[in-house]
């Protein structure tokens, strides 16, 4: 990883891409995590994520529900009941040692097989001012997991395959996320001089709207050996040779 290049901070990517017009619409409601946020987004939506500002791979992700009987939250395999929203906050709290997190409006993603799934967007930037989407793949969460993160168990498929059974403008679905993915590194290499490489983490909900869930500024071309098609890994790799000389 080229720290130089790097942004940890999810909340000061997430600041840069809703500067973009266009793609704001894209982007869930985000927030840092407070007892007033968390309540209100509850309080909205019924569903949200709570995640780590700063983290990799999935680690620390919660899923909180407001339930008919109260509230509930799953981290990893754990899931917990709260009758109050006080004592569903006071867990939160205890779960994420008082670190920074934020909280986004909850996604209901489609899924597949029965487990939900999202699409990895890899734009890379070959020369300056330049970007272009070079691959785009599937990650379908492992059973009982509500993260697809491949180093949490997620498993690939290619997004084609797993969008086919939804729409039969798979092409038309596929162009805008390649689009999105062009905008938001633009967007990221104005506001963070020397990003040359994004992974956009996009979901698809039940309207089959994209939503942009994460920006990665150091995604793992890796994955995309699992592609069927060899030549995207390889073109991926080609263009990664250009800017980590």
């Amino acid at each position: 990883m080229d720290m130089a290049r790097y942004i940890g901070s999810k909340w000061r990517k997430t600041v840069a891409i809703r500067k973009n017009k266009y793609l704001t619409r894209f982007v869930p409601e985000t927030a840092r995590l407070t007892k007033t946020s968390l309540r209100r987004q509850l309080t909205r939506y019924r569903m949200v994520y709570v995640k780590p500002e700063y983290g990799r791979h999935g680690n620390g992700v919660m899923r909180v529900e407001k339930t008919s009987s109260g509230y509930r939250y799953q981290l990893g395999n754990t899931i917990r009941n709260f009758a109050a929203f006080d004592s569903l906050f006071k867990g939160i709290t205890t779960a994420t040692k008082r670190k920074r997190y934020l909280v986004q409006k909850g996604i209901h993603l489609l899924k597949h097989n029965g487990r939900f799934f999202d699409i990895r967007v890899m734009t890379q930037s070959p020369a300056p001012g330049k970007w272009v989407t070079t691959g785009m793949i599937g990650r379908v969460a492992a059973k009982r997991k509500i993260v697809t993160n491949y180093h949490n168990g997620g498993k690939i498929v290619t997004a084609e395959r797993l969008l086919r059974p939804y729409t039969r403008k798979v092409s038309v679905k596929l162009a805008l996320l390649s689009k999105l993915g062009v905008l938001a590194g633009r967007r990221m290499s104005a506001a963070f001089p020397g990003v040359r490489v994004i992974g956009l983490d996009v979901a698809i909900d039940k309207s089959l709207k994209p939503w942009l869930l994460e920006v990665n500024t150091a995604p793992d071309p890796y994955i995309f050996r699992k592609h069927p098609d060899p030549r995207i890994f390889r073109r991926i790799m080609r263009l990664a040779r250009t800017y980590n000389r």
